[in-house]
């Protein structure tokens, strides 16, 4: 059988004034899971191929009169996507359609509207089966794979869009639970793979000739005994990238020889999570970090010459405008490389989701909206749309032309000039989103006329 697997994206993200921008914010990648069931299914004799739509058009017309399996992994934000391409398969073509990923677990019912079979959690141990005719439910219950050594490395040579970064997931889960994450809830218990098994894929994309690697552990230094032997081994045979990203927490400061090690083995970038210099609003998102946590963090990475994407949550209930322009100057003040200031969004399967159901706080739109970049919930300290300004607030203030320089003298000319680079797309991008605002029937208009503040009992 000849199966598809499409990664589908938003409206926004298939823009090319959008891909453009994600070129310079960082190198192209493909997400791992459809690369790895499709390496499952190769192997038992299909053809297959995967699509990733942010990074590239997909001509649909040639696919769906060939294909026999439609494959679609959904994350909330693109989840409208897959269901508008699901229906258009069922209606063109003769395609099963089978829905994964992270939305479809969570609201396995809405997604079976669109699909032939939904497979909730991990699929490894049931796609096979679900492809050729052996499980037949509506909605089939994925199996925890206990030992992760045993699942496929992921199969580049079906990716039919462009990839210049290799991800690699040494471990699946996380041991912190923050209260806006759905991974650590998809993906548990914790469990890592062993070192070895890890160095055997690294060293395969070294073969292939990538010139960058991500760690797409929702935490890579969390056992940091384990990263160091990682990294020893990059190091030790000749396994480094001339970059390779990871995201880590700021517990990751207090060991030196890690740092020295990340530094060794190009383990230059990375995403941490700050959400917030108020330590209520932590405490209140179960962050399990302090403030001086935060503070050494980034002086640590500064000193050894890791970039720092900051990440802030915008909009937690503890926190007022002040405390949110506090954490973005903080950001600014350790030269972090890049900003991530995240709306906080109510994913399905979240705790934060069931308190915004539970207290009425849920604005009404597209599940397109839950991207981190629009607000889709009654905040408590302003208005939707003050909050809404206060994202672009965040992005225009760090992403100033003179902080370009100041990159520049850190990094060096190549990330002066992303910065650079992530300044202009900055004021484009808001420009448009406020023109978006003046124009009824715009997600954007929904929030500017949403301003009454959320009624507290």
């Amino acid at each position: 059988m000849k199966i598809i697997f499409i990664t589908p994206t938003s409206t926004l993200r298939r823009i090319p004034f959008y891909r453009w921008g994600g070129k310079i914010y960082g190198q192209s990648n493909s997400i791992t899971g459809p690369l790895i069931l499709g390496n499952i299914l190769k192997r038992a004799g299909h053809e297959v191929e995967v699509f990733e739509e942010l990074n590239a058009h997909v001509n649909y017309k040639k696919l769906i009169p060939d294909a026999d399996v439609f494959c679609f992994s959904i994350m909330t934000s693109n989840a409208p996507r897959a269901y508008e391409l699901a229906d258009r398969v069922r209606r063109e073509g003769h395609a099963m359609v089978v829905m994964g990923g992270i939305h479809a677990t969570y609201l396995p019912e809405e997604a079976a509207e669109h699909a032939d079979h939904v497979i909730t959690g991990e699929g490894e141990k049931v796609i096979l089966d679900v492809v050729e005719g052996r499980r037949m439910e509506k909605i089939i219950h994925g199996i925890p794979i206990e030992n992760l050594d045993e699942v496929p490395l992921p199969d580049y040579d079906i990716l039919k869009t462009p990839c210049e970064s290799a991800n690699v997931l040494t471990t699946r889960g996380c041991p912190y639970r923050c209260t806006f994450c759905t991974t650590s809830r998809m993906f548990s218990p914790y469990r890592q793979r062993s070192v070895d098994n890890v160095m055997d894929e690294i060293r395969m994309y070294k073969k292939r000739g990538f010139r960058y690697m991500n760690f797409e552990d929702d935490n890579f230094t969390a056992d940091k005994e384990r990263a160091k032997e990682i990294c020893r081994r990059m190091i030790s045979e000749n396994l480094v990238f001339k970059e390779t990203f990871f995201f880590g927490r700021t517990d990751m400061a207090d060991d030196e020889e890690l740092l020295d090690l990340l530094r060794q083995a190009h383990l230059t970038r990375v995403l941490i999570g700050i959400e917030s210099l108020n330590q209520k609003a932590l405490n209140s998102i179960h962050k399990g970090q302090n403030i001086e946590n935060i503070r050494r963090a980034g002086a640590a990475c500064e000193k050894y010459g890791i970039r720092v994407i900051a990440s802030i949550v915008l909009g937690l209930d503890d926190d007022t405008k002040d405390d949110i322009h506090r954490s973005i100057q903080f950001a600014k003040d350790i030269h972090a490389y890049q900003l991530q200031p995240a709306i906080l969004t109510p994913y399905p399967g979240t705790s934060v989701y069931e308190q915004m159901q539970q207290e009425g706080r849920m604005i009404e739109g597209s599940w397109e909206q839950f991207d981190m970049m629009n607000v889709t919930f009654y905040p408590k300290n302003m208005s939707p749309w003050e909050l809404q300004e206060e994202f672009y607030k965040a992005s225009l203030y760090f992403y100033d032309f003179k902080s370009a320089r100041i990159i520049k003298d850190h990094f060096g000319k190549e990330y002066g000039r992303r910065r650079m680079g992530l300044a202009i797309m900055a004021r484009l991008g808001v420009f448009g989103a406020h023109l978006a605002s003046r124009i009824k029937g715009t997600p954007y208009y929904r929030i500017r006329h949403t301003e009454v503040m959320y009624e507290w009992p």
